[in-house]
């Protein structure tokens, strides 16, 4: 059995003014900061750290592990946006392939983007990759993004839930327990319950 923790990283200032940011390298804004800094008090231990090649995951793990050296997972970044990147829903509300994209439930390719699908399975595959590798009993943070952490709980997390139900805000956690391929959900912190 292996603990895992999903961290999403801080807020930037584009999560704060609610815009598509995926592929934008956005630095944590000064509500970021604070936010990772109040999960310390969490004080989570982890063997191995897991982040995503973004500034702003980058810069949680350094305040959350200090004396850690991340692994970078390229295939743990977060949505391609495509043509809504840096856009939010009010810049975008005359936009007919955004509506025919909201239409779709966001199931449909983005234009110029990624499909939700194929967001996914880099996702699951990514953290399944890891998770073959780490030995039985270490423990494991991974510190992504929103849709990352969605679509990996969507996947291994028991009982099935949707994809949306696991939405996690801006510099929160949740720890599993990782065993037979199954996460079990043991602690939610700061944002919706279980």
């Amino acid at each position: 059995m292996n603990r895992v923790y999903f961290i999403r990283h801080g807020a930037t200032a584009g999560n704060l003014e609610k815009r598509y940011i995926g592929r934008t390298d956005e630095p944590l804004c000064g509500l970021g900061i604070s936010q990772v800094e109040r999960l310390r008090t969490h004080n989570i231990q982890a063997n191995r750290i897991f982040t995503s090649p973004a500034l702003r995951t980058r810069q949680t793990s350094a305040i959350l592990f200090p004396q850690a050296e991340p692994e970078i997972v390229e295939n743990l970044i977060e949505t391609d946006f495509g043509i809504f990147e840096d856009k939010n829903a009010q810049e975008l509300y005359n936009s007919a392939e955004y509506r025919a994209w909201v239409d779709s439930g966001c199931q449909e390719p983005i234009p110029q983007g990624e499909s939700i699908a194929g967001f996914k399975d880099r996702c699951c595959k990514a953290f399944q990759a890891i998770m073959q590798s780490l030995p039985d009993g270490e423990a494991a943070a991974f510190v992504i993004h929103g849709g990352c952490i969605m679509a990996v709980l969507e996947e291994f997390a028991w009982p099935k839930r949707d994809f949306y139900h696991y939405h996690i805000e801006n510099g929160s956690f949740v720890e599993c327990e990782y065993q037979d391929s199954v996460l079990k959900l043991v602690n939610w912190a700061e944002s919706v319950s279980i």
